[in-house]
């Protein structure tokens, strides 16, 4: 991933936030056949190994799991985005030099890709899956929650993805490589929105205190 040094992200705790926040990433492998991806949710166990282990599955029919990776895999993980319009720039009243740009947070993970198919491993991360998501519902559906040889057939059509992770990369760009003043502005106009996606990015525009 291109980053320039205004938008580097190497605080482990901001990047393992990102990812913990991310509903859906983009496992990512290099084929013979090409590059293949598949969106899936994963999730980010940081107790193992030196930089944390990722796990997730991908459906039997899936081919992806079928291609030996060449190389490491890429896990893709996208924080809160938002377009930038010039007209909040306070330089655009100045120069009108300045056009539109996107403001993003984005996680790139990599490491090398195991597929797995023993059913207490998949039980394992099928639950770990769903317990994430569930959790914070007032009445959480659990895996137990369905007969037991239902959660069994289920679990034959999939295939279990663990990714230890060797290397992050953490972008965050907001509007940093901006005037100050240029900053404010598109923080007001970001935060002035109906989206909650816009004034969740105009949270995180640096501004000065």
């Amino acid at each position: 991933m291109y980053i320039p040094p205004a938008f580097r992200d190497d605080d482990i705790e901001s990047i393992r936030a990102t990812i913990r926040a991310a509903g859906l990433a983009s496992l990512v492998t290099a084929t013979t056949d090409g590059p293949v991806a598949t969106p899936l949710p994963l999730f980010l166990d940081e107790a193992e190994g030196e930089r944390g282990v990722l796990y997730g599955h991908v459906a039997k029919a899936n081919p992806q799991w079928k291609l030996p990776p060449i190389g490491d895999a890429l896990a893709i993980f996208s924080g809160p985005d938002a377009y930038v319009t010039p007209s909040w720039y306070a330089t655009k009243q100045e120069t009108e030099k300045v056009v539109p740009t996107w403001n993003y947070v984005a996680v790139h993970a990599y490491g090398p890709v195991e597929f797995f198919h023993e059913p207490e491993r998949l039980l394992e991360v099928v639950t770990r899956l769903t317990s994430k998501h569930e959790g914070a519902r007032a009445k959480p559906w659990a895996v137990r929650d369905a007969p037991a040889d239902f959660i069994a057939a289920q679990l034959r059509g999939i295939v279990g993805v663990r990714i230890p992770v060797i290397r992050f990369e953490g972008k965050r760009k907001m509007s940093q490589n901006r005037p100050e003043a240029d900053r404010i502005g598109v923080a007001q106009g970001l935060a002035a929105s109906d989206n909650a996606g816009d004034r969740e990015v105009a949270s995180l525009i640096p501004l000065p205190t």
